[in-house]
């Protein structure tokens, strides 16, 4: 695969993510802010806290029942025509949105919001199509730190294009709510040129696609036909609640303890964005090289809930944000460490199967947690973060009880 095609797949996965490091601000300082347009001014605060969860568990939501299908049509019809689906999605997604903003309406933002969750299954094809171009593990684990990166890219890029396109100062009256949301369009549309151009699948097996109304169910059924991926899932799973959960509600909590608006509760998406993409572009391999990946799976749930006890309890505005970077630090190194893992435990035919897999995880407890936080929230700014700890801690306990035994020290050594 040649380096522009690779740096396509990048720019598709940055795509996604800026649909959370551009949108999470912006929604966060429209739906939060008593001074916003958006909901009318006598919405509590209690009331906001809601609002916020519900849109991005929507988000989440959507993403979670779409990923299996849009996994599925990937090995049906190619990656290439798979992502020009998703890109195509999140053109009219984003559209919604526009009109939403301009027109302050919730219904028409959840129902944007959903459409570009359903269609945002671009990270997972991309993940099996960089495994589709990997000769060996170790390639495949270092095209899983580029995927990573890309992610981290789009978590510091999204919220510094978000920023600058919402700013009176910077851009007059161009700048509105509404301009993050025009920018994010554009970028999309001259992604989808990228791939045209420079992509072209590697993998030429192709899966005939069966729609079933059931789908994400099916797949998720099928994981006991693979033990492998059945021993790995129950860490997997609580190793990503404490992610999305911190991830979600960290510009919301920011907001609401210290007064921040969208420049403000971008900066925490900016250091999050800034610790993956060190540790994932550079230290993926040598930590791999030094350590056993259950040692590096444990040390990030330990950061976890460490760094959750330090974000909730430091009332420094500045000192806090050492505990977001810590914490997304750790993440970038035993994420792909993880994806290398499961993409380990099948073969080639299935590699969009089982990366759908992981993101179904991941998008289902964004939704779950997000609907849970934000009315959790509701009561005190906090919980979210005491689910941090809890959930973490769970993951040390079903490491050690599960990956020193015997079978399982055999499949992550």
């Amino acid at each position: 695969m040649s380096g522009m095609a690779k740096f396509a797949l990048m720019l598709v996965v940055f795509v996604d993510l800026i649909g959370q490091g551009l949108v999470f601000p912006v929604l966060n300082t429209m739906i939060m802010s008593p001074d916003g347009d958006f909901l009318s001014k006598d919405t509590s605060q209690a009331q906001r806290h809601f609002s916020y969860g519900l849109v991005i568990a929507v988000f989440f939501t959507s993403w979670a029942l779409g990923v299996m299908y849009v996994s599925k049509v990937s090995d049906a019809i190619g990656r290439k025509k798979a992502i020009l689906v998703c890109l195509f999605g999140a053109l009219a997604g984003y559209a919604l949105t526009i009109v939403a903003v301009m027109n302050n309406s919730m219904l028409l933002l959840l129902l944007g919001r959903a459409v570009t969750g359903f269609t945002a299954g671009n990270q997972p094809i991309s993940q099996a199509a960089m495994i589709d171009a990997s000769k060996d593990d170790a390639e495949r684990d270092r095209n899983m730190g580029l995927i990573v990166a890309a992610i981290s890219t789009g978590l510091v890029g999204g919220p510094i294009i978000g920023a600058i396109l919402s700013q009176p100062a910077l851009l007059g009256s161009w700048a509105t709510t509404n301009t993050p949301f025009i920018g994010a369009l554009v970028i999309v549309a001259f992604t989808m040129a990228m791939v045209v151009l420079f992509f072209h699948d590697i993998r030429t097996e192709r899966t005939p696609f069966v729609f079933r109304p059931l789908d994400v169910v099916d797949s998720l059924l099928r994981i006991k036909e693979f033990p492998n991926v059945r021993k790995l899932l129950p860490v997997y799973t609580f190793f990503m609640v404490p992610n999305v959960t911190f991830y979600v509600f960290a510009d919301n909590y920011l907001t609401s303890k210290f007064g921040y608006g969208i420049i403000g509760s971008s900066v925490v998406m900016v250091v999050i964005g800034i610790a993956l993409a060190t540790s994932s572009t550079f230290l993926v391999g040598p930590a791999q090289a030094r350590f056993t990946k259950t040692q590096i799976v444990l040390s990030s749930l330990v950061v976890m809930a460490l760094c959750a006890v330090g974000f909730v309890t430091v009332d420094n505005q500045y000192i806090v944000f050492v505990f977001p970077f810590l914490f997304y630090f750790f993440f970038g190194i035993s994420y792909p460490t993880l994806l290398g893992l499961f993409s380990s435990t099948v073969a080639p035919t299935e590699q969009g199967w089982v990366m759908g897999v992981t993101t179904v995880v991941f998008t289902l407890a964004g939704g779950i947690m997000s609907l849970a936080g934000g009315t959790l929230m509701r009561i005190d700014i906090n919980m979210p973060y005491y689910i941090v700890i809890l959930t973490a801690g769970i993951g040390l306990l079903l490491l050690f009880t599960n990956w020193y035994k015997p079978a399982m020290k055999q499949l992550v050594r």
